[in-house]
């Protein structure tokens, strides 16, 4: 299994349990939010990098 198959299994698991435990509108709010801040926290040349890597491997 590769690692990017490794992360959405994980997030899917993780997606199934708050689901069950929080409601729909918070556990949305946390699988939705998380990613979000940690982009937001990213240095303007890391954000950089990051488009740059995600647009190369589209090309793919």
């Amino acid at each position: 299994m590769s690692k990017r198959t490794k992360i959405v299994a994980g997030g899917a698991v993780a997606g199934v349990f708050l689901l069950w435990l929080l409601p729909f509108w918070a556990a949305l709010l946390v699988l939705v939010g998380v990613p979000v801040g940690a982009y937001l926290l990213l240095d303007p040349s890391q954000r950089r990098r990051l488009k740059r890597v995600t647009r190369k491997e589209l090309g793919r």
